[in-house]
């Protein structure tokens, strides 16, 4: 079902490239930093820090607006940590913390519009499929091994709404941002309401 909704989205923005003829199509690579912060409920978890890499297309529309699309390989998630205390003798001791890490591997297919202002600089609007490779869950305190297991709560397919801007130091080179919200939870139905918003920043090289 993963594959199947994968290469449907792929082939559809594929249509959308191809249907245009504005201009030749540009392609190149990118990679940089991915910022998260994960909630549950509306109780902040602490940030997770990770790289993203990938391929980038854009088809230009006109001389002010085109239309991008990328193939991404990143990390999302979120970190949190409770007392473990113990009972010496009368008194309760902070003995160290109980840490809970949470990992979503993805592959991400941002999909944006993108506004010139000048040739050099634009503002895109657009949407982040993130197909989830895998989730998994680290727990771990002062007195037993780590455990490393499977996080169940995850939808497979997570929304991202973002914005974003892109500056080009020359006709190869381009440094960007983002920030993808996460008004969208990615947790399935009768689990504990999760959303993830991050912020990526990065540099790129366009090839044509």
């Amino acid at each position: 079902m993963k594959k199947n909704i994968f290469l449907a989205l792929l082939f559809a923005v594929s249509g959308l490239l191809k249907s245009q003829t504005s201009g030749p199509v540009s392609f190149g690579v990118k990679g940089g930093y991915t910022l998260s912060n994960m909630k549950f409920f509306d109780e902040k978890l602490n940030s997770k820090s990770y790289f993203y890499a990938g391929i980038v297309a854009e088809q230009p529309l006109s001389s002010k607006f085109g239309l991008q699309v990328e193939l991404l390989y990143t990390q999302l998630g979120g970190k949190e940590s409770y007392p473990w205390v113990e009972q010496v003798g009368s008194e309760i001791v902070e003995v160290g913390n109980m840490d809970f890490t949470y990992q979503f591997h993805q592959i991400q297919v941002p999909v944006s519009v993108k506004y010139y202002f000048i040739p050099n600089f634009s503002a895109s609007v657009g949407m982040n499929f993130g197909f989830n490779i895998s989730t998994k869950l680290t727990t771990g305190n002062p007195y037993l091994d780590e455990y490393k297991g499977d996080f169940n709560g995850a939808k497979t397919l997570n929304l991202f709404p973002f914005l974003g801007a892109e500056y080009k130091i020359n006709e190869k080179f381009f440094v960007d941002a983002r920030y993808n919200f996460n008004f969208i939870e990615v947790s399935k139905k009768n689990t504990v309401p999760t959303k993830i918003g991050f912020l990526q920043a990065g540099v790129g090289y366009r090839f044509k």
